[in-house]
């Protein structure tokens, strides 16, 4: 259930994570996804695997050991997965980058804000393959 000041957490969340570095195991896609959902529910899906690894080999594993497939499973267990035409700013989407594979963002109107390497950037939400309802 969203909080009532959901908006507002959002809002903070996204401009506090566009001044931070990407750094894999503490922002990177999966725990910038993870942080917007605890701004606009109060609860944390990375909570578990941040700070927790260095390296993507190193997050999938602890993934594993937790009992997912992969960073998406984590949400899957998560959060009710909807149809991607449904999906409202604050919902998780999943957008499948051509060398990356599948990538974690948060839903913004239009479009869909994603961290990479380059900071926090915008994809189409014609890239969506997947929604989660936070």
């Amino acid at each position: 259930m969203r909080l009532w000041n959901w908006k507002s957490r959002l809002a903070a969340f996204l401009t506090a994570s566009a001044a931070q570095p990407y750094a894999i195991g503490h922002h990177d896609c999966a725990l910038f996804a993870a942080g917007a959902v605890m701004a606009v529910t109060g609860h944390d899906p990375g909570d578990a695997f941040r700070g927790r690894y260095r390296s993507k080999t190193g997050g999938l594993r602890l993934v594993r050991a937790a009992g997912h497939t992969d960073h998406i499973a984590v949400f899957a267990a998560a959060l009710e997965e909807i149809a991607p035409s449904f999906a409202a700013p604050g919902d998780v989407a999943v957008v499948m980058h051509p060398q990356d594979g599948p990538l974690l963002g948060v839903v913004q109107g239009e479009s869909i804000y994603v961290l990479g390497e380059n900071g926090l950037g915008h994809a189409s939400r014609a890239l969506m393959v997947r929604a989660f309802r936070t």
